[in-house]
């Protein structure tokens, strides 16, 4: 009776427990959007520069446009939202006004008639269908993140909720890099390659293992020390992936390239993990302001996001053509039949509809506050400005996610490293393993730096709750 009391009075002052009906259903969200953004991410630069063959200087310049397109769309989504309270929910209603929209746009993105037109028509239709595709993305994903800030204040539940939506998305992840190549092989009737498909998707494997134990984790070795852990992993894992690459027969060490895989993964975890600083910042914010702007600071954090990606997408191929390994000349990694890029794309995005509906249902906003005025882009600014937490969250962002990025379309081609030149070979090795080791030192120095702690944010949410009983 005492712990059922003291957990409905911890309720009444927002610190709700959550059922794992409730985490699942939320994280299916994520799972619904990661087979969007996962294709995308991994496949969409491939799919320009080896289906359509479009010249991939023009793919890096059209990455790089959609995404500083965004960063001016992302803040209008955020502000939008959080100025307004629909019936269906302040933020979940946005899973049924942006899902069917984005399902459609993802099925127009690899449409195989577009193969057979001109070069001009390719280019006008790339442009517009991944421009337009992105903008109805951040309608879904910037309100879906401050879900998870609308549920409960309690640190733990939170964690939870973070480990259970980064499981779902990870299984999405997985699902792509593993089953985009595997799906393209059987629609096009070639063989699998098995090896090729593993090698994508077994960095994802990590996930299912970590996520769940993330609450025993840190309190084994605290919140930055589970960063460091898993950076450091990472990192050795990417030295092994270049010492095989660089003097050793890929093919002849296979078990060895899977299990660094694996380490890689581990130390990209770190970009799961960020998102659970996301809800610790709007309340660092509510704290000082009095209001929580939970959509304005996910659509700040969906920014720098994209930023890590769109720099990972603009690099990759610029760089690369630079070097001379142009992907649109060289021999294809993955089947080129345009019919079998667009039936494993469209259910990818069917299947992530249904999901979007279950998150729809499962959730429940609980701590969801509109302004009494509405915010202005110069508040939203102000705030980036005046909140350090942020900046330093957004920092970590953008590198740790042009680490995971910046070797994703690449990853195809490592273990088909052997097949071509030195000089494509070096390229390869230094989007594969070079750069995302170098950047993961980077991650750890910015994470040293982070200044909120467990005791410092429980001081905090109780203060507001003591703030607001008045």
């Amino acid at each position: 009776m005492k712990d059922e009391f003291l957990r409905m009075k911890d309720e009444k002052t927002g610190f709700y427990r959550l059922s794992w009906l409730q985490r699942i259903g939320y994280g299916s969200g994520d799972l619904a959007q990661n087979l969007i953004f996962q294709t995308v991410a991994c496949y969409l630069m491939l799919y320009l520069t080896t289906v359509l063959k479009i010249d991939p200087a023009f793919v890096s310049g059209l990455i790089l446009s959609v995404r500083l397109i965004d960063c001016f769309w992302s803040p209008i989504v955020g502000r939008y939202i959080d100025n307004r309270n629909p019936k269906l929910g302040k933020y979940r209603a946005y899973l049924l006004y942006g899902g069917i929209p984005l399902t459609v746009a993802a099925c127009l993105l690899m449409l195989p008639q577009a193969a057979t037109w001109s070069m001009s028509m390719k280019i006008v239709y790339a442009t517009v269908s991944y421009t337009v595709l992105s903008m109805i993305y951040s309608v879904v994903n910037i309100p879906y993140g401050s879900i998870m800030a609308s549920m409960t204040r309690d640190n733990d539940e939170v964690l939870k909720l973070t480990s259970t939506r980064m499981v779902c998305a990870n299984i999405g992840q997985i699902v792509v890099q593993a089953g985009f190549p595997i799906g393209l092989a059987i629609v096009a009737h070639t063989i699998i390659d098995w090896n090729q498909a593993i090698f994508m998707a077994i960095g994802t494997i990590p996930a299912f293992i970590i996520l769940p134990s993330l609450p025993f984790l840190k309190r084994l070795t605290g919140k930055k020390g589970l960063y460091y852990l898993l950076l450091s992993i990472g990192f050795v894992g990417f030295v092994i992936l270049f010492c095989v690459g660089k003097f050793f027969d890929v093919e002849s060490y296979n078990t060895l390239i899977q299990a660094a895989k694996v380490m890689t993964g581990v130390g990209l975890l770190v970009g799961s993990l960020m998102w659970a600083l996301v809800p610790e910042v709007i309340t660092e914010a509510e704290y000082r302001t009095g209001n929580r702007p939970a959509a304005t600071v996910n659509a700040l954090a969906g920014v720098a996001f994209k930023a890590g990606f769109s720099i990972a997408g603009w690099i990759t191929p610029l760089v690369m053509g630079m070097i001379g390994f142009n992907l649109a000349s060289e021999a294809s990694a993955l089947p080129t039949n345009p019919k079998a890029w667009f039936t494993v794309t469209c259910v990818f995005a069917l299947i992530g509809f249904v999901l979007l509906l279950m998150c729809f249902t499962g959730c429940k906003e609980r701590i969801a506050t509109t302004p009494e005025k509405p915010v202005t882009y110069g508040e939203m600014f102000a705030e980036f400005k005046a909140n350090k937490c942020l900046q330093l969250v957004l920092s970590i962002f953008v590198v740790v996610f042009l680490a995971s990025f910046i070797s994703a379309p690449v990853n195809a081609y490592y273990t088909k490293l052997n097949e071509y030149s030195p000089t494509a070979q070096n390229a390869i090795l230094w989007f594969t393993c070079i750069i995302p080791a170098i950047l993961l030192i980077v991650v750890g120095c910015l994470v040293y730096k982070y200044p909120l702690t467990d005791e410092r944010l429980d001081d905090i949410n109780k203060e507001i709750e003591e703030r607001n009983q008045f």
